[in-house]
């Protein structure tokens, strides 16, 4: 049986991304970024070089964590011995991303990026296997737009308006 993709999924991503980024630094500070969050209305920022290369994206979701109790790491006891669930690099990462101070601490890395000439099914695929919002764009290595889940309802909404 034969799928039929709507037009948007056949669309590519470089159609629909927003090209007037917003990016930040890995020293920009945390509150920095909530603030260019809240002002530009946007759920994520990537993190970029002074080259533009992408190095990593602070979401929402990483913005919350910070406000969230630490959990302390989990273990089974086995004849006395304290056996740990989770490796001590796991819980040292969520104690920095707790505490960070700077995008660099708090950033999700090393960040999954998408080309302009990726079809838009394989955009929304990334964004629902990998729970990825928003996802920067690149060609030859560097940022050159990002696109986010409301750009495909956007799109979607269109292909609706004109059926």
């Amino acid at each position: 049986m034969t799928q039929v993709l709507p037009d948007s999924a056949k669309r590519r991503v470089g159609n629909v991304m927003t090209t007037q980024v917003v990016k930040i630094y890995p020293g920009t500070k945390v509150s920095e970024i909530a603030r260019l969050m809240s002002q530009h209305d946007i759920s994520g920022l990537p993190v970029v070089d002074d080259n533009d290369q992408v190095l990593g994206v602070v979401t929402e979701l990483d913005m919350i964590v910070r406000n969230t109790r630490f959990k302390m790491p989990n273990f089974i006891m086995i004849l006395d011995i304290m056996l740990y669930l989770e490796t001590p690099h796991h819980y040292q990462e969520r104690l920095q991303h707790m505490l960070g101070v700077t995008a660099q601490d708090i950033m999700s890395h090393p960040a999954t990026t998408i080309t302009p000439d990726d079809t838009i099914e394989e955009l929304a695929e990334l964004m629902v296997h990998r729970r990825m919002n928003p996802v920067p764009v690149i060609e030859n290595n560097r940022l050159v737009g990002i696109v986010s889940r409301s750009d495909i309802i956007r799109l979607m909404a269109e292909d609706f308006g004109n059926a």
